[in-house]
């Protein structure tokens, strides 16, 4: 797989929260903010390839909204930047290639988009408001802590669209694409699992300051995603009829 560079230094540094130096802490918080940085800006490819996919059903409001999600993601990659530039790093990764985001062949095109909506919105997204959510509550008030919060209310209106479309859509799909939909499930949760733990440390452990910087106790991330997956997501997803339950217990990553 070839790398490309993600350059982001010059938004970055137009943006850079005035904070005081993390000291002995700083390599810890330019990772941090840097992992966000490329996991951020990451998200706006897949917005943009839903946006496609949703103008191609016709749905041209979803598909306009879908774009601003990717702008507001490529505005978090520069604002996770700005936190890498304002303790004295450099904006800058090497990534890997845009995400493709799955067409789904074995169903229709508007079961295959539910499937990535709840993929994208239902799953990853409400994970991410809920591990912001708990990050900004514990930081203390100041440009790090508000700088967050921007983050996390994107975030949410991210995970709303996914919901509201998801009760909208279901309603139109036939047998055979509900069927589609409920066999997605379990891949589609074996992969937000190996995504989020992939992200947040098995171990770490940091002074009580740690949390102005957001550097979170990888031990609480882990049980508050999985906590959101069991009294969130799965009880909305079986809400609206879909086997949630058993598909979180049958996960898979192929």
């Amino acid at each position: 797989m070839q790398l490309g560079t993600l350059d982001l230094r010059d938004a970055a540094r137009l943006r850079r929260p005035a904070i005081a130096s993390p000291g002995a802490m700083t390599p810890a918080v330019i990772a941090t903010w840097r992992g966000r940085m490329i996991n951020e800006h990451g998200s706006s490819h897949v917005f943009d390839g839903l946006a496609t996919q949703l103008a191609a059903l016709g749905r041209t409001p979803d598909a306009e909204q879908c774009r601003g999600f990717a702008a507001e993601e490529r505005e978090h990659g520069m604002l996770c930047g700005a936190v890498v530039e304002a303790v004295g790093g450099a904006a800058l990764a090497e990534v890997p290639p845009p995400s493709i985001l799955p067409t789904h062949p074995d169903t229709t095109p508007r079961a295959a988009v539910v499937r990535n909506v709840i993929s994208i919105c239902c799953l990853s997204e409400t994970v991410a408001v809920a591990l912001i959510g708990a990050e900004r509550l514990e930081m203390p008030d100041g440009p790090l802590r508000t700088l967050l919060e921007r983050i996390w209310a994107d975030e949410v209106g991210h995970a709303r669209f996914g919901w509201r479309y998801l009760a909208n859509q279901l309603g139109e799909l036939d047998a055979s694409e509900l069927d589609a939909v409920a066999r997605y499930l379990p891949l589609a949760f074996g992969h937000l699992e190996a995504h989020e733990l992939a992200h947040i440390p098995v171990t770490t452990s940091w002074p009580d300051e740690a949390v102005a910087y957001g550097l979170c106790d990888g031990a609480d991330a882990r049980l508050l995603f999985y906590e959101t997956v069991s009294e969130v997501i799965v009880p909305q997803l079986e809400a609206h009829g879909l086997p949630a339950s058993q598909a979180w217990q049958d996960r898979r990553t192929t």
